[in-house]
């Protein structure tokens, strides 16, 4: 086979851009998981986790040039979501604790 045979494709330089900002955070969200910080660790991991998903839908589900309608849509998924999560939750929260059955 020639060289001119074989593609001479590269990805964009925004695409390697956020493959390395993904990373990053990745190793930050692993890095955190084991500092003592107590009730800190939930919020931290829950900002680096909205930072990645905020990456992801930017460019790789390209939401940054759609058209104002496939984002209002894509809002409110992430709102619907973000009930379903408060909802289930709040069940777990509100359950009561009991003791196990002796039989």
């Amino acid at each position: 086979m020639t060289e001119a045979s074989f593609p001479q494709w590269w990805p964009p330089r925004s695409l390697v851009l956020v493959w390395g900002g993904l990373l990053v955070l990745l190793s930050l969200t692993v890095l955190c998981a084991y500092q003592p910080w107590g009730g800190l660790n939930a919020p931290i991991a829950f900002a680096i986790a909205s930072c990645k998903a905020l990456l992801v839908a930017l460019v790789f589900m390209e939401l940054r040039h759609s058209s104002a309608l496939t984002v209002v849509f894509a809002c409110a998924g992430f709102f619907w979501l973000g009930i379903l999560l408060w909802l289930a939750f709040g069940d777990y929260l509100t359950r009561e604790i009991l003791p196990p059955a002796i039989t």
